[in-house]
This record gives C-alpha cells, sequence and structure tokens, in this order.
C-alpha cells in the first residue's frame, strides 16, 4: 500500500489530527453537565474535564433522609454527570478522528 506523499505526509497528517484533538479538548473542558438523583434532592455539575465543579443539595435534605442518604444521591448523581460527561467528550473527539480508533492520539 502506497501513502500519496509518502510516509512523511502521513506524519504530518497525525500531528494535524493531534492538534485538532488537543484543541477539541480543551474547548470541551468548558463545558458543564448537570445530573440530580433524590428527586432532585442533590445536583452535581461536573465538566468536561471530568472535574466536579459544584454540589447543590437541597434545604432540609439532611435532616429529611439522613446524611448517608444524602451522600449516597451525590455519589449516584457525580456518576451520572461523570458518565455523560464522558459519554459526550467521546463522540465529539470521535468526530474529529473520523471514528479512527488511533492509539495514542484518540
Amino acid at each position: 500500500m502506497k501513502f500519496r506523499g509518502g510516509m512523511a505526509e502521513l506524519m504530518r497528517q497525525a500531528s494535524r489530527m493531534q492538534r485538532k484533538i488537543e484543541k477539541r479538548r480543551e474547548e470541551l473542558k468548558e463545558e458543564r453537565f448537570e445530573a440530580e438523583a433524590g428527586n432532585d434532592m442533590v445536583k452535581v455539575t461536573v465538566d468536561g474535564a471530568g472535574d466536579l465543579v459544584q454540589v447543590v443539595i437541597k434545604d432540609g435534605a439532611i435532616e429529611e433522609e439522613g446524611m448517608e442518604m444524602v451522600m449516597d444521591l451525590i455519589v449516584a448523581a457525580s456518576n451520572k454527570a461523570l458518565a455523560d460527561a464522558r459519554e459526550h467528550v467521546d463522540a465529539e473527539l470521535e468526530k474529529v478522528t473520523g471514528g479512527l480508533k488511533i492509539p495514542g492520539i484518540g
């Protein structure tokens, strides 16, 4: 199989794709993803980098449900928001790579 432009052109294209991926990753870090648990008793927000940004607990939730239940709700909402963020980031990066799974790049 011959590449048009040879190996040097292939390496340039890989380098361009890597730059596009890194640029898109930086943009995605700014996006926010929310999830709630316990009928909106707990809401969490994460960013596209997978960092927890905010936790909001409804007034009186600890008194109503107890600390242990609220902690479980925080974990559940956080896991949901993080999963949503990962899914979105993966889909966006797949658009950049055209669906190619390239080790070390994607």
